[in-house]
This record gives C-alpha cells, sequence and structure tokens, in this order.
C-alpha cells in the first residue's frame, strides 16, 4: 500500500505540472477562438458589417496573439514543467528550464548538421520547406532548426531540470566560487547536463518517435471502441487525480494523433481543432481531432444535471429544498463551467455503483459524438461558456449543435439510470441520509472506497483558534480580509504552522503536506472554512476549493513565510 501512495504521489505530481503550461491555453484559446469566430467566411456573410478592415485587423492580430502560445508549447512546457516540479527556488528552475531547452536544440542543430542530416532549405518555397522538414522529421523551434521532439521535447527538459535543480540547489561550493553555489549553481549543471541529453536524444529519438507513431496509429485505428474506452477510463482515473496525466499527452502531443492541416503538421488534438478553425478553407472538422474531447460537453453539460435531479426527486421530501440548493448549484457549476467534482465524488462515496455507470455513460457519450461526426472541442473546460467560444462562434463547422440533439436524451438517460439505481439499491444520497444533515460529501470519504486510507480526524487546534472568514468581532470583513481569515483558520485546522510542510494548489484542490494527519480537522475544513470536498493521499491533505483554491495557497504560503 505504501509503494502503491507513493507511485500515486508521483503520478499526481508530475501530472499536476502540467497545470501551469496548460493554464496558459484557456486564455490564448479565447483571444484565438474571438478572432476566428469573427473572421470566418460564414460570420461575415452573416454579417457583412464586420468586414471592414480596421475590425479585420483586430481579429487577425487576436488570431496572431492567442497563437502565440500555441506555436511555442515546446518552450513552454520546459519553463513550466520546471517550475511546476520544483519544490524551492523556483525562479532558478524557470531560468534552468529555459537554458535546458535552448541547449538541447542547439546541441540537437550541431549533431544533425556534422552529420550531414540537416535538411537544407535555403533554396525552397515556404511550402516546399515545411514538407521536407516534415518528412525528415524536423522542424524550427525558435529559429533553430532541429529534430521534431513536439511536446515531448519540452517534457524531457522540465523532468531532467527537476532532478538537476533537486541535486544541485543544496550544493555548497568552495569558497572562492561560493558566489555560484545554490540556485546560481542548477544553470551552470544544466547547461553541461542537457548537453548529454541531447546526444543520447539525438542517437535513441528516432526509435522513440517510430514507437509514439505507432501508438498513435494504434489509438487512431481503435475508432469508437478506442474513444469508448478513453472517456471511461478517464473518469475511473479522477478519483485518484490521474487523468491529468492521461489527458495533456493527448491533448499536446502526438499520442493524440498527427494531421496536416494548411500545410502544416500538426500535433495534439488542441493544436490539430485550433489549426482547423484558423484554417477557412476547411468546412468541416475532423472527429478524429475532436474524438477524445467533444462527448464531455454532452456529460459534463448534461449528463451530470440529470444525475443531479434525480438525486433531488429521490430526496425525502422534508429535505428536498436543502438538498435541492446543494445539488443545482452543483449541477450549475459543472453546466457552465465543467468543474465536475462536486457532483461527481458525492455518488462516488456513496455508491461506488453509480460512479461506475457514469463512467460507462461518459465513454458512451464520447462513442455517440464521435459516431455523429461532432466536430466541438476546446483547450480545457467543458462548460456552457466555453461551448459558445469554441463552438457556436466557430460556425458550422465544428457542428456545435449535436451537443444539444445528444445532450438532451443524456439528461433523461442519467436521470432515469440514477433515479432507479438510487431507489432500488436505496443509495444515500443527498436528503436521503439518516441524520438530519444534509450535505455533498467530502473527497477523502470517496477517495476511502477506493481502498485508499482514509483520514482519522484525531486531535485538532480548537475551532475558536480563528476567526470565522465571514465577521471578526462582529465586523463584515474585506474579501481581502476574509481570504486571511479564512487562511488563518486552515493553517490551524491543519494542526497549526508547525505541522504543515509544504502548501501547493492545482486548478481546484489545496494540498497541503503535513507531519502528522491525526492533527487535522477535517470536518472544520469542510464545515467551517468551506471546502467543497476533502480528501487525503498519504500525508497531503487535499481541500476542494474550485478556483479559489489557489488564492488561499498564496495567502497561507504569505502566512506562513514559505516559498513559492
Amino acid at each position: 500500500m505504501k509503494e502503491k501512495n507513493k507511485f500515486i504521489s508521483a503520478f499526481e505530481q508530475f501530472g499536476r505540472s502540467f497545470l501551469l503550461p496548460v493554464s496558459v491555453l484557456p486564455g490564448a484559446g479565447i483571444i484565438q477562438g474571438i478572432g476566428t469566430a469573427f473572421t470566418n467566411e460564414n460570420t461575415l456573410k452573416m454579417f457583412p458589417f464586420l468586414n471592414n478592415a480596421i475590425f479585420q485587423f483586430v481579429m487577425k492580430f487576436f488570431i496572431a496573439l492567442g497563437g502565440t502560445a500555441f506555436s511555442n508549447l515546446p518552450v513552454i512546457f520546459a519553463v513550466g514543467v520546471s517550475v511546476g516540479l520544483a519544490k524551492r527556488e523556483k525562479g532558478s528552475a524557470a531560468l534552468s528550464g529555459l537554458l535546458g531547452f535552448l541547449v538541447l536544440h542547439n546541441v540537437l542543430n550541431f549533431l544533425l548538421k556534422i552529420s550531414g542530416r540537416l535538411v537544407n532549405t535555403a533554396n525552397l518555397s515556404s511550402g516546399a520547406a515545411k514538407l521536407a522538414l516534415s518528412n525528415a522529421m524536423q522542424t524550427k523551434v525558435l529559429g533553430i532548426q532541429t529534430m521534431d521532439l513536439s511536446v515531448f521535447g519540452g517534457i524531457i527538459v522540465g523532468v531532467s531540470v527537476y532532478f538537476i535543480h533537486k541535486w544541485a540547489v543544496k550544493q555548497e561550493l568552495p569558497t572562492m566560487i561560493g558566489f555560484f553555489s545554490g540556485p546560481r549553481f542548477v544553470p551552470i549543471v544544466t547547461m553541461v547536463a542537457m548537453s548529454f541529453v541531447a546526444i543520447a536524444i539525438f542517437f535513441i529519438w528516432p526509435t522513440i518517435q517510430a514507437g509514439i507513431s505507432a501508438v498513435s496509429i494504434l489509438v487512431l485505428k481503435s475508432g469508437p471502441i478506442g474513444t469508448f474506452l478513453y472517456g471511461l477510463i478517464e473518469r475511473a482515473l479522477l478519483p485518484f487525480g490521474l487523468h491529468h496525466g492521461l489527458n495533456w499527452p493527448v491533448r499536446t502531443t502526438e499520442l493524440g494523433g498527427s494531421w496536416t492541416i494548411g500545410g502544416n503538421h500538426v500535433v495534439g488534438t488542441v493544436n490539430a481543432y485550433l489549426a482547423s478553425l484558423a484554417d477557412s478553407s476547411i468546412k468541416s472538422i475532423d472527429p478524429s481531432i475532436t474524438r477524445f474531447n467533444g462527448g464531455k460537453f454532452v456529460y459534463f453539460m448534461f449528463g451530470l444535471s440529470g444525475a443531479a435531479y434525480a438525486m433531488y426527486k429521490t430526496a425525502s421530501p422534508e429535505k428536498r429544498k436543502v438538498a435541492g440548493s446543494l445539488l443545482f448549484a452543483a449541477a450549475g457549476t459543472s453546466f457552465l463551467t465543467g468543474i465536475t467534482e462536486p457532483i461527481e465524488f458525492t455518488f462516488l462515496f456513496v455508491a461506488p455503483m453509480l460512479y461506475a455507470v457514469h463512467a460507462v455513460l461518459a465513454g458512451s457519450a464520447l462513442f455517440v459524438m464521435h459516431m455523429l461526426g461532432a466536430g466541438v472541442a476546446t483547450p480545457t473546460g467543458h462548460g456552457f461558456i466555453n461551448l459558445v467560444i469554441y463552438g457556436v462562434l466557430q460556425g458550422p463547422k465544428t457542428h456545435w449543435w449535436l451537443v444539444f440533439l445528444v445532450g438532451i436524451p443524456y439528461f433523461f438517460l442519467y436521470y432515469y439510470v440514477f433515479k432507479f439505481m438510487i431507489l432500488k439499491f436505496n443509495f444515500k444520497t443527498p436528503g436521503r441520509e439518516d441524520t438530519d444533515e444534509v450535505k455533498l460529501a467530502s473527497k477523502q470519504e470517496a477517495r476511502g472506497k477506493y481502498g485508499l486510507k482514509i483520514q482519522n480526524v484525531g486531535q485538532a487546534a480548537p475551532q475558536d483558534t480563528a476567526p470565522t472568514p465571514e465577521k471578526s468581532e462582529g465586523k463584515e470583513l474585506s474579501k481581502q480580509e476574509k481570504t486571511h481569515q479564512q487562511a488563518l483558520g486552515l493553517i490551524a485546522a491543519h494542526g497549526g504552522p508547525e505541522n504543515i510542510v509544504d502548501v501547493n494548489a492545482c486548478i481546484t484542490r489545496l494540498r497541503i503536506d503535513v507531519k502528522d494527519k491525526s492533527l487535522v480537522d477535517k470536518d472544520t475544513i469542510v464545515n467551517q472554512y468551506e471546502a467543497l470536498g476533502f480528501a487525503e493521499n498519504g500525508m497531503q491533505m487535499q481541500s476542494i476549493y474550485g478556483a479559489y483554491a489557489n488564492v488561499l495557497k498564496m495567502e497561507i504560503q504569505d502566512i506562513l513565510g514559505l516559498e513559492e
């Protein structure tokens, strides 16, 4: 069990390191999406007044601005993963990530030259040069002609820098050169180490690339059945926090597939989708690009809303009003923004069988949308807001209406399946509990059902050691003051400053590593400090706060004097 938790923790950390670089993509995608929406031919035919020079200049500027992130994903991942994995001195890690990336590709360029394998594109047209580079598995990165490692190159650099940084940042050099000790030593070691990594990659990458291509072809040939399995497995990994490690390689690397769009070789489903939106010659987006993505709109927006309605209808009449306020708030969050954890972990806790059915239905939603040829996707967040930006505003090429044609039946499918199972097996969903309390279940309890150790609430800091986040001495607090008071309370609820080792956060979860987990008061965290759910993984306590998690992380770090 200890080795299992250690593996899960390491995989979670690796998956979370993707969150920093990929957090750039939604904003960049929205900017680019708005630009492509108002420059495509269908929009201009419907609204001719938009086809004026100034407006079109601004929209094309948006496309170029948003495209900057997607054109430079490898270097963004190199820096982002380096920072995401580093525990301390993150500035040194970031500089080392950038330097390591430049060293990697400059050394590869040098090795290609001396081996005679560097493709000469000097006398070729732009299109012919791109084709020649693609055929030779080469590309240009930051102006450097090099081997085409795609986002894998950035990930390799980030992981390499993590190990270099972990060792080098602690090293003390002799007094004469002591200035270069610690964080200043990391970039120096990185330069040398990455040159050897580059040499190794030069010889082994063609074999690795052949393997990746074979896996990619296998995935693409798996057809709708493969799409169904992906959807099922992705949901099954969610309770363990391992889904990031599956999602982002598919979305940003060749594991998700490769396509030629507008004469350019594009890898990863997100890159291919945005390239397809920007290409006015494409009248219908290839469903193989969106197969792992489009069906999520169906169950994020409609399926889970149906599940929430089923839990509401099966609640005891005297508890239905309270249960409804909780369930509909969670369903509304899922519908609008695509944050599903509060509602998913509720029925995962009370009945893993319900979650298993949900995973199957989720896979089937991806299967159906793939079969129907849906061409809608998003970089992240499968809610109504992103559907409008990446689907509706992009015109008919995305077939966005299929989300509603499939989604509405899925609302009723989830509703009747969940209602039948809740009544048949008497599952204690919100409003059906044997106690008077009505609440959404914590994530900690949900993960316990999957064999991960459940939090034991022991001696915790008293609840009156910190003020509640709403009031202090009877006075209403400002938003900033509430955050500060909530952070103080969370520190106390985690056993106090002396019990806290590290504080971090992902998109929705505040993650606090502690020395003694018996001092952590889960009930206070959930009930008094308003966490939507709670879980533990080894010595790491995870509280679900949605987008507010990062705000709390920074406030707690400031209070404790912890480094970012």
